[in-house]
């Protein structure tokens, strides 16, 4: 599938800028197994985060939110409510749009990725 990158609109513009993740402070939120370690820099209508999850994960909730999330190191398991499960490795992605599935992660040995989500993700 290919994208058409014009299409994706951000409301603000958002000027060059570098981002030492280091800097960015990390919130930790408990999963139903394990807990997400989270570093995230929002913008309007943006959202960018870098999440940890600890071994053993299981996130606690369903999510019907849309993310490009981007495999940096681990493994990850994307599980869907129909029961569906899909494996992302380091250097994986996967795209959904908000409302066209209900999925939720889990990993055994932990995982570090790359979440991208925002307004451009919303269901048309």
């Amino acid at each position: 599938m290919l994208i058409n990158w014009s299409l994706w609109k951000i409301k603000k513009n958002i000027p060059f800028q570098t981002i030492d993740w280091d800097l960015i402070p990390k919130v930790e939120y408990a999963g139903e197994n394990g807990t997400a370690t989270w570093q995230t820099l929002q913008f309007e209508g943006l959202r960018v985060r870098i999440v940890e999850y600890s071994k053993g994960y299981l996130a606690n909730h369903w999510c019907r939110k849309g993310h490009i999330l981007h495999c940096l190191e681990g493994e990850l398991v994307s599980e869907l409510e129909s029961g569906e499960e899909f494996i992302l490795r380091k250097g994986m992605t996967y795209i959904v749009s908000d409302e066209l599935s209900s999925h939720r992660s889990h990993t055994k040995d932990g995982v570090k990725v790359l979440i991208v989500d925002g307004d451009f993700l919303k269901k048309k």
